[in-house]
């Protein structure tokens, strides 16, 4: 997620929003004594053949999320050669232990990926050019893997040689329990923050928990902030500052006060008044108990409440001030990445093309990751069942690449800011021991900190 995360975008044939990289930058370093080689690689020869030896392929992937797993099931059926040995881990797991991982003699050979920016400039992820080459992904749009590139060794983000692919490309929203909305007289998703905000209100007079998110070992609150952020300001200054350009602030109006509201919102007693202990699995268990009118999530979960809450919830984009206002969401690729020490990167390279452009495949990514499954344009998305939550968040995925407004997370802005400033401060934020004034300046002053190493 985490994965989010990070962590995405969406769902149509023709079109796909610029896909953002999600999940956390690792910190730049290596296991100690680890040889370091450089990830490039790019004149390296490389195959397309899979051959029938026996491969089995180490996978590092992120507890939680069975997308990976299922299709690598559907690879080993339609390739039984091939094998997978997968190791799970939660996301911030993954996002301390990676460079160690990429570094050592028995390195993955695909890895859900922290974002790619540090493990490039450590020579710990392979360059994926020649197999861009191989496989002719120039088909795929261009806006689908550009925030997978780097350049100058990973010094900036967005152009350059290619390092990750997606395993389905995501997009956040709201979910929201319908029997509950019909209960407080909601009719039709809030299309301004004002209505949204009217319609906690509305849930809390009620006795229903307005919001329910996780807040415990990660910022589940980042979701809902963000959201608020995305809003009050303009995105691009927040692209500005995850891509760490010049003069870029987390410092800003719109940031203080989408912290302000979050503040506002908890003394409200719009989140459970236990978020900080409750992790993402236990928000999940809740919200299909029916405890929860709203849920800040993404369309990852899309399949898992179709089949346990079928016909009991729905999914809007978060609005805007006005509701005139185009729709902007936090939208990136479940980035996957090859060991620059992979022992079989050819078979890893093969399986991320096969998941990008093999029917079955296809259909897995749209059924169990509730997710645009990527790929050439011209190839037509699976069906899916009308008035199911996965239809609402495919059309959710269209509204947001027709106003372009895709963004990373701030999650993604250094390799250890969601550790060390947006959880730990977010959580004393709702629980009364932090300032949104407070929480601003920890939040950059952990950025620069972390620029200045």
């Amino acid at each position: 997620m985490p994965e989010f995360s990070t962590r995405f975008t969406r769902r149509r044939v023709a079109l796909l929003t610029p896909l953002l990289a999600v999940g956390l930058a690792v910190t730049g370093c290596s296991a100690p004594g680890s040889e370091q080689t450089p990830s490039g690689d790019s004149d390296a020869p490389v195959s397309t053949e899979l051959g029938t030896d026996p491969i089995t392929l180490e996978m590092y992937a992120e507890t939680g999320f069975p997308l990976a797993k299922a299709l690598a099931e559907e690879f080993t059926k339609q390739h039984p050669n091939v094998t997978f040995n997968i190791r799970e881990d939660q996301f911030t797991v993954i996002t301390e232990n990676a460079p160690r991982v990429l570094a050592s003699d028995n390195a993955p050979d695909l890895i859900r990926l922290p974002t790619m920016v540090d493990l490039v400039k450590d020579g710990l992820l392979k360059n994926l050019d020649p197999y861009f080459d191989a496989y002719g992904w120039d088909a795929f749009p261009a806006s689908q893997l550009i925030q997978l590139r780097l350049s100058d060794g990973g010094a900036v983000r967005g152009s350059g040689s290619l390092y990750g692919m997606g395993l389905g490309y995501s997009v956040t929203g709201v979910f929201y329990n319908l029997k509950q909305a019909e209960q407080i007289g909601m009719t039709q998703p809030p299309a301004t923050i004002a209505e949204f905000e009217d319609l906690l209100a509305k849930a809390k007079a009620a006795d229903l928990l307005p919001i329910m998110q996780f807040n415990k070992n990660t910022a589940g609150i980042n979701f809902p902030h963000q959201a608020l952020q995305n809003q009050y300001g303009d995105p691009n200054a927040i692209a500005d500052w995850i891509f760490q350009k010049p003069g870029a602030t987390f410092d800003t109006p719109a940031a203080l006060k989408a912290t302000q509201t979050i503040q506002k919102w908890a003394e409200a007693g719009y989140f459970p008044k236990d978020a900080n202990a409750i992790d993402y699995t236990a928000m999940m268990g809740e919200f299909q108990k029916g405890n929860g009118l709203f849920m800040f999530n993404g369309d990852w979960e899309s399949g898992n409440l179709d089949k346990n809450m079928a016909g009991e919830v729905g999914f809007f984009l978060f609005p805007g001030e006005t509701a005139d206002a185009k729709r902007v969401a936090m939208s990136a690729p479940n980035t996957f990445g090859v060991g620059a020490r992979a022992k079989n990167p050819d078979a890893a390279a093969f399986f991320l093309n096969w998941a990008h452009t093999n029917d079955k495949a296809r259909e897995i990514s749209v059924t169990i990751g509730g997710s645009h499954p990527g790929g050439p344009a011209d190839l037509a998305l699976p069906p899916v069942v009308e008035g199911t939550v996965l239809a609402e968040t495919l059309k959710a995925s269209q509204q947001l690449g027709a106003d372009n407004g895709a963004v990373d997370f701030t999650a993604n802005a250094t390799g250890g800011i969601f550790a060390a400033a947006i959880t730990p401060e977010m959580q004393k934020l709702i629980a009364g021991q932090q300032t949104p004034e407070g929480y601003v300046k920890a939040v950059q002053a952990e950025y620069e900190k972390e620029l200045s190493r």
